[in-house]
């Protein structure tokens, strides 16, 4: 497998909400309440943006997920800190492709001039949550009971991973 990483152009949006309506509809990976927009997709990662920056992941023609990273808060006190995200195809997980998106978008953001990366998952999200303790995120907060899907109370374990930016691209 030859894992390619391509920023998201827009008529990506479609095969990016297939990957993560999966995830909204059948799991508990997300708390979006049905499924997402292409115009909700714009908004987590406008295109063109260079801090913002969303990539397909792909080995040759297939498409196996995306990864990105988004704006943490609309507030500018927090313009160094971005949200990652990360989504793969069912079928492709557990094979280290996550791995891969993640060290992909660590280096995007210290590029970008990006000094923390935070990542948000429920607590009953074990493969995540091994991910980001794997590769160097220390657990920042656990917030017991704070979302609700389909009558489940879930917890939230939040990530941090600070970095030190390389050159600016702000």
């Amino acid at each position: 497998m030859t894992i390619e990483f391509r920023p998201v152009r827009e008529e990506d949006l479609p095969i990016i909400a297939e990957i993560y309506n999966y995830y909204s509809l059948h799991t508990t990976a997300t708390f979006h309440d049905g499924e997402i927009t292409l115009s909700e997709l714009i908004e987590d990662f406008p295109p063109g943006d260079p801090v913002y920056q969303a990539y397909l992941i792909r080995d040759g023609d297939e498409v196996l997920g995306y990864c990105g990273l988004r704006r943490y808060k609309k507030v500018r006190a927090y313009d160094r800190t971005a949200e990652i995200t990360i989504y793969l195809k069912s079928e492709y997980t557990g094979r280290g492709i996550g791995k891969s998106a993640l060290s992909r978008l660590e280096e995007h953001a210290k590029r970008a001039g990006l000094c923390v990366i935070l990542g948000t998952v429920t607590g009953e999200n074990r493969a995540s949550i091994r991910l980001f303790e794997a590769t160097g995120y220390s657990r920042c907060a656990y917030l017991k009971n704070i979302g609700e899907i389909s009558g489940k109370v879930l917890d939230v374990v939040m990530y941090q991973k600070e970095l030190e930016p390389k050159q600016s691209e702000r």
